[in-house]
């Protein structure tokens, strides 16, 4: 079986997923939650002309240098003036008070000298009128939000402004992962002759939660068939299941064999890239199901790769391309192989350019080298030697 390259990979990992259900819930549960209907102001904002700034209310055709006028009653923020305003008088007015009928400018108090309730305007006038029209903002019927979006702190504000106080929403997707091998065990626990801790099902779950979804770590699978079928049980619960291991050919990769006859079809198996090559992806029964690579790194790689866009998907997020930008090679490399390269690697700004330092060391089994990377350096197949002060493609990983 010839191996899949990286967009493809993407392609039919993503062709496998579909959003989840809607739920409504309440504004102040609303942050970071994807919005799945488009929100519609409900109010007009601001609902009247309203003061930009403490000064008078005055009509724009009578605000001329050295005119006077006669102080009427006042208007603050929540307590209109009440009453007319004839020619020569005007209303002391504070920063989001109610402009009143047929005044249009407000003459800021820098500009005004007062004595009694008489003002005069002085020789120089700043030329703002600082009266913010009715609608300003947005108006009743409004779009004010479309859908889908990663709702922020400033949307929340907004819509708590247009009088929106429920928002539909995709519910969290529920992602269940199960590590797999007998040599592992749960961190904290006593590790024996041949045993390791279990890590990548720690990072992929620390991985979905940050995207907004709902991370379940199941029980560690051991080495047999019924452990694995138990267990995937439980995973084809969730709205995406993925194994850590057991996907590559050895006599203990025993994840394909073994959930078979549970309704595994697979359509992908192993890509051209290099961490994470024995990477599968189908379905568990109707369940879409990830098989990432037992290698720490090679799963993190791959989790960036193919788990953020796959929950993305499920969250009602149209999937984005990872996000990459152009930086300048700190170091020499040589030719890359057969699979396409994502190298840990690490930018820096030096006087406004862009360097990249691919570390010396690309054992997929270091961690500490990855949790040190700001990006991985992509080198195409095949590539040829570069050389220092090349350009080279990055893909961020902060």
């Amino acid at each position: 079986m010839s191996l899949l390259a990286v967009p493809e990979v993407r392609a039919k990992t993503l062709a496998l997923i579909k959003p989840v259900g809607l739920e409504i819930i309440a504004l102040t549960e609303a942050h970071g939650r994807i919005l799945a209907e488009d929100v519609i102001a409900r109010r007009t904002q601001p609902p009247f002309p309203a003061s930009a700034m403490d000064g008078y209310a005055v009509r724009d055709a009578e605000a001329e240098i050295g005119a006077t006028f006669t102080v009427i009653g006042e208007a603050a923020a929540g307590t209109p003036f009440q009453g007319a305003v004839s020619s020569g008088e005007c209303v002391r007015i504070f920063t989001g008070g109610v402009v009143p009928a047929g005044l249009d400018r407000i003459m800021i108090q820098e500009d005004v000298t007062r004595e009694g309730d008489q003002i005069t305007l002085s020789d120089t006038l700043d030329p703002q009128m600082y009266v913010r029209r009715a609608g300003l903002d947005f108006a009743e019927g409004n779009t004010l939000l479309p859908a889908p979006r990663r709702l922020t702190p400033e949307d929340i504000a907004l819509l708590a402004a247009a009088g929106v106080p429920l928002v539909s929403v995709y519910r969290k997707p529920r992602v269940a992962l199960l590590a797999t091998g007998d040599e592992l065990v749960l961190p904290g626990a006593a590790t024996g002759p041949g045993e390791i801790v279990s890590s990548n099902n720690f990072g992929l779950a620390a991985l979905v939660e940050s995207l907004g979804a709902v991370a379940e770590i199941l029980p560690i699978a051991a080495d047999t068939e019924d452990s694995l079928r138990t267990l995937a049980a439980m995973g084809g619960q969730a709205d995406l299941f993925i194994t850590l291991g057991g996907a590559s050919v050895g006599d203990h990769d025993l994840i394909r064999p073994a959930l078979k006859d549970a309704g595994l079809t697979l359509d992908l198996y192993k890509i051209a890239m290099r961490p994470g090559k024995p990477f599968m992806a189908g379905r568990l029964g109707q369940t879409p199901m990830l098989g990432l690579p037992g290698n720490p790194v090679s799963a993190m790689v791959c989790g960036r790769l193919f788990v953020a866009p796959a929950i993305e998907a499920l969250s009602g997020l149209p999937p984005a391309d990872p996000k990459t930008i152009t930086a300048t090679l700190a170091c020499d490399l040589g030719q890359n192989g057969p699979r396409e390269h994502y190298m840990r690697a690490r930018i820096e700004s030096k006087d406004g350019v862009l360097f990249c330092t691919p570390f010396d060391s690309q054992d997929s089994s270091r961690l500490s080298l990855l949790s040190q990377a700001n990006a991985l350096a992509i080198r195409p197949v095949s590539a040829p030697p570069a050389q220092a002060g090349d350009s080279i493609t990055v893909m961020m990983l902060e």
